[in-house]
């Protein structure tokens, strides 16, 4: 039977990361992860995500537009946002960080809800966007935010729309999130260097 995750069209499994130099994550393919993993917000159903989806493709394509005016410098998250910030600009590399804010917040909520089976998804987000968005949030934003965890489905009916075998379900939602979450600490710890800020 298949699953939501052999529906999408780009898995973060999928994203080539290379090791040998630095972590360097390829732009193209992560950027295409990402575009999969907002359709998941179309499976938890609310209206209340769009903010949450409209934000992440926002950053998706600040990045996309500085690939695009500069391909060979930008093969990689790493060279693209380095490249841009020599040239004392910082739209894409500020993009990117929100991204994986919103990344981050999205992976630490499902890793929640995955271990702990007892848990609605509204709680799980919840305790996620505390400890990822919200510091970084206006006041004008986080009701925004609150609305989106309050309009979660229940947990049952969420699952049943990724596939029909749970138990493949879980396999298949572990796997992603262990390399969506490896890509995020990749970028987190890119991130915190002095050559990637821009202040």
């Amino acid at each position: 039977m298949a699953t939501f995750f052999d529906t999408i069209k780009k898995s973060f499994v999928d994203v080539p990361v290379d090791a040998s130099k630095d972590n360097a994550i390829s732009t193209s393919e992560f950027l295409e992860a990402v575009e999969s993993l907002v359709t998941l917000f179309d499976v938890l159903g609310s209206v209340a995500f769009s903010p949450v989806k409209s934000d992440m493709l926002g950053n998706v394509r600040k990045i996309r537009d500085r690939q695009l005016a500069a391909p060979t410098l930008s093969e990689t998250l790493q060279d693209l946002a380095l490249n841009e910030l020599k040239e004392k600009k910082h739209t894409a590399t500020e993009g990117m960080l929100w991204l994986v804010r919103g990344l981050d917040f999205t992976a630490q909520a499902l890793r929640l809800n995955l271990t702990n089976s007892s848990q609605e998804l509204s709680e799980s987000f919840r305790t996620a966007y505390s400890g990822t968005l919200k510091p970084h949030h206006s006041f004008m934003v986080k009701p925004i935010f609150s609305a989106a965890m309050s309009a979660c489905p229940y947990r049952k009916d969420f699952y049943k729309k990724l596939g029909d075998d749970q138990a493949k379900i879980d396999t298949e939602l572990g796997k992603w999130l262990d390399a969506l979450e490896k890509q995020v600490g990749i970028l987190k710890d890119f991130q915190g260097r002095k050559e990637a800020q821009w202040k």
